[in-house]
């Protein structure tokens, strides 16, 4: 800590010390609407701003959390090295979903996003663009995913055409049950069951245990981005784990953190019974334990600090599939 502290004294920035530490809450001073321009946004020409808005591009943090699955599926199956190519299509396959699952979940949440004062001035809810116009944007980026699909052998190929239902059915969840979270666990984990494949074009326990352990994942991270919304998502009628767990919010993503872990750990001992996959496990374990350990669940920009430290996460969840998936 001295030393730590001798270094801060002399006025380094912490970004310089810490590139990866997520922001804490007193750093992020409020919650920014999603209709605010930032980053290559501000310099697109006016007409092409709001299709770069709808596709959320301005906000990666969903793009990186839809992309980790699969990356540690290819890593965990040993193909990270042999097979980088199928990350970078991986990569452009997540930016490019991510945006089309975006544009079409505002397409059916239109009206409901009207009611929520972070989303009140999306495109589609704002109208500056027009369903049509939205339809069509959609088609293009599914274009794009269409590119990214025939890279795959013809298992991992199906394996993700499968996906489908459940992405189309994901914006209605919300009206349905308290745990649209647990949907999206279906849908946003499901690059595990592609990338497996894709390098051994087959499946595997293992691979369904990875799967299981992201689905917990996901509920964890995204019932913390969802206590951004308690108080409107009650005044719209959104149903949500956030407002399901109540005061035991932070309890419950604890729980389901755990539940990830002990998939993981299972996945990797069936990979490697020995004592380094646990280990490999310890950095992203020592990560969940200080995002549920410190979390103000009544604080919404601690919320989003937290759920935003995912991308992190995901990064050292990668590493220890690629320690595990290429000693074993």
């Amino acid at each position: 800590m001295g030393v730590w502290a001798g270094v801060w004294a002399m006025g380094l920035p912490k970004a310089w010390l810490f590139p990866y530490l997520p922001p804490m809450a007193d750093e992020v001073e409020e919650i920014v609407p999603d209709s605010e321009l930032r980053g290559i946004a501000r310099r697109l020409p006016p007409g092409l701003r709001p299709y770069w808005l709808l596709a959320r591009f301005d906000r990666p943090i969903g793009s990186w959390l839809l992309f980790w699955p699969g990356a540690w599926a290819i890593a965990l199956a040993g193909g990270a090295v042999a097979r980088w190519d199928l990350i970078l299509w991986f990569a452009l396959g997540a930016v490019a979903m991510r945006g089309a699952g975006c544009v079409y979940n505002d397409i059916v949440d239109r009206d409901l996003d009207r009611k929520v004062a972070r989303t009140a001035l999306r495109p589609l809810a704002s109208g500056r663009i027009g369903l049509r116009a939205a339809w069509a944007w959609l088609g293009l980026l599914c274009l794009v995913g269409l590119v990214v699909l025939v890279q795959l052998n013809l298992v991992a190929a199906l394996a993700a055409l499968a996906s489908l239902g459940a992405v189309a059915a994901y914006p209605f969840m919300k009206r349905i049950t308290w745990w649209p979270q647990a949907w999206l666990g279906l849908v946003f984990s499901w690059a595990a069951l592609v990338g497996w494949p894709a390098v051994t074009g087959g499946f595997s326990p293992v691979q369904g245990l990875l799967y299981a352990g992201s689905i917990f994942w996901v509920i964890g991270y995204d019932t913390i981005y969802a206590l951004q919304d308690v108080e409107d998502d009650a005044l719209a009628g959104v149903k949500s784990s956030a407002r399901a767990l109540g005061a035991h919010a932070r309890a419950g993503i604890g729980i389901f953190y755990g539940l990830a872990l002990g998939c993981w750990i299972a996945a990797f001992w069936l990979l490697r019974p020995q004592l380094l996959g646990t280990l490999a496990l310890l950095p992203m374990a020592l990560h969940l334990a200080w995002q549920v350990a410190g979390l103000r669940i009544d604080d919404p920009a601690d919320a989003l600090a937290r759920f935003r430290a995912n991308r992190f996460a995901g990064l050292l969840m990668f590493l220890a599939c690629l320690v595990v998936g290429a000693t074993a």
